[in-house]
């Protein structure tokens, strides 16, 4: 599905990102994981085309997209839900999910406001507000819905749950799963290492914009001496 090899990524004079190589196969939850200014949303930023790479290769379902612009990667189906949201929020709840709507890859069953607010009830209630008026928690399901409705093949989420309330973070996680079970591909960025275990088939940690560990669940949960020095978990 999504192949990242050895990319390199600079902000003016100073390179952020050092070979990083990750890979998203079809279906599959992985998630990019490491301390705050370690390298994950440059990471996220470069595949979406918005930080632009200076060495390595991105391909999507095999076709190279490094080279093409943030919208066009949107077009072939990457998705990014980012960090801090980012709602319009002088638009309703409604507005903001049908904004972007769109189905070019043509799923026999794609995702519309209907299937949206079935994945979050809480949305419902508020299909009528203006999403400025919204909680935190509230504003990330409408991004993550109006991310959906562009029926993505692939579904990047920065900082997932930060700064949210623990029963929120635990909504999130469960749509996650939810669209996992559908067959989604997703590549998280979050903090929360034991609900990234339980959902995520791939973790890669990154540090001072390495790859330095990668592995299944089980094998990032028996990792706590090095999580503790790495994460600070």
């Amino acid at each position: 599905m999504l192949a990242v090899r050895g990319i390199e990524s600079h902000y003016g004079a100073s390179q952020a990102l050092f070979g990083v190589s990750l890979s998203v196969k079809s279906g599959e939850v992985v998630t990019l994981i490491g301390r705050n200014g370690m390298g994950k949303t440059t990471s996220i930023n470069s595949i979406m085309g918005i930080t632009k790479i200076t060495r390595g290769e991105i391909f999507l379902e095999n076709q190279p997209i490094n080279d093409l612009e943030s919208f066009e990667i949107n077009r072939k189906g990457i998705a990014l839900v980012p960090e801090g949201r980012q709602v319009f929020p002088n638009l309703t709840v409604r507005e903001n999910l049908v904004a972007i709507a769109a189905n070019r890859n043509k799923h026999a069953n794609p995702w519309n406001l209907e299937k949206i607010l079935d994945l979050f009830p809480l949305l419902s209630a508020r299909i009528d507000n203006m999403a400025n008026l919204l909680s935190g928690g509230e504003q990330q399901m409408l991004a993550i819905g109006r991310s959906l409705m562009t029926n993505p093949k692939i579904l990047l989420l920065d900082e997932a749950t930060e700064g949210l309330a623990p029963l929120v973070r635990s909504e999130i996680w469960r749509c996650l799963n939810q669209l996992k079970e559908e067959g989604i591909s997703i590549l998280v960025v979050d903090k929360n290492v034991n609900d990234l275990a339980r959902i995520a088939d791939m973790h890669y940690i990154i540090e001072k914009g390495r790859i330095v560990w990668e592995g299944t669940s089980p094998e990032l949960l028996e990792q706590k001496d090095f999580l503790g020095n790495k994460l600070g978990v």
